[in-house]
């Protein structure tokens, strides 16, 4: 894991749900995220999510 979940709470700043992942990976680069961030959240394989805690969920628990 590169990211903590600051990183990723950052990264998603704005974000509105529920979304998509792709949503998420631009609002990411949109914010200035790493690509670490975005490297992680690519391979998570939900499409869409209800709210921070689904993200959260799906990039440290399991993808």
């Amino acid at each position: 894991m590169t990211i903590s979940p600051v990183d990723l709470q950052k990264a998603l700043k704005g974000a509105e749900y529920p979304t998509s992942k792709e949503d998420l990976v631009a609002l990411a680069k949109k914010n200035g995220a790493g690509g670490s961030v975005v490297d992680e959240l690519d391979p998570v394989s939900a499409d869409r999510f209800d709210g921070p805690n689904d993200v959260q969920k799906a990039v440290f628990h399991g993808r």
